[in-house]
């Protein structure tokens, strides 16, 4: 077991995925990877993520879907949602939000944003976290 935070990533673009992944794997947080929205709903329910960073849209289920299922999760209701997306539309920002997401970031994405959000992201919920109990 390990003490860094762990970070579920789920796209659907194998590019975006490692970029991502490598890129929060480099500031030491853990990572699970997931291909679409099936996966990342079994990894959430199996592995207590302390942030989810989802694509919109993947095969089968998306990511306003997933995020709403994360939402009416008792176990990962509070988890932070990142949602990473090509879409560039404030009305996709809009329903991802909507749907209970906390940000919204447009690819491509600034590495150093995206460290900067998710850190911030997981301290703001850390307190009621899985860290602070076994910490």
């Amino acid at each position: 077991m390990t003490n860094r935070p762990l970070v579920l990533i789920a796209d659907d673009d194998a590019d975006i995925l490692e970029l991502v992944s490598l890129t929060l794997e480099g500031d030491g947080y853990e990572v699970a990877r997931a291909r679409n929205g099936e996966d990342a709903l079994w990894i959430a329910a199996n592995r207590d993520p302390h942030l989810a960073v989802l694509d919109l849209m993947m095969p089968g289920i998306d990511g306003y879907e997933v995020t709403k299922r994360l939402r009416a999760s008792q176990r990962n209701r509070r988890v932070p949602i990142l949602i990473l997306s090509a879409f560039a539309e404030e009305s996709q920002a809009a329903l991802a939000l909507a749907a209970g997401a906390d940000a919204y970031m447009n690819k491509p994405f600034s590495p150093r944003e995206l460290l900067t959000r998710a850190g911030s992201m997981i301290l703001d919920q850390r307190p009621r976290s899985r860290l602070a109990a076994s910490g």
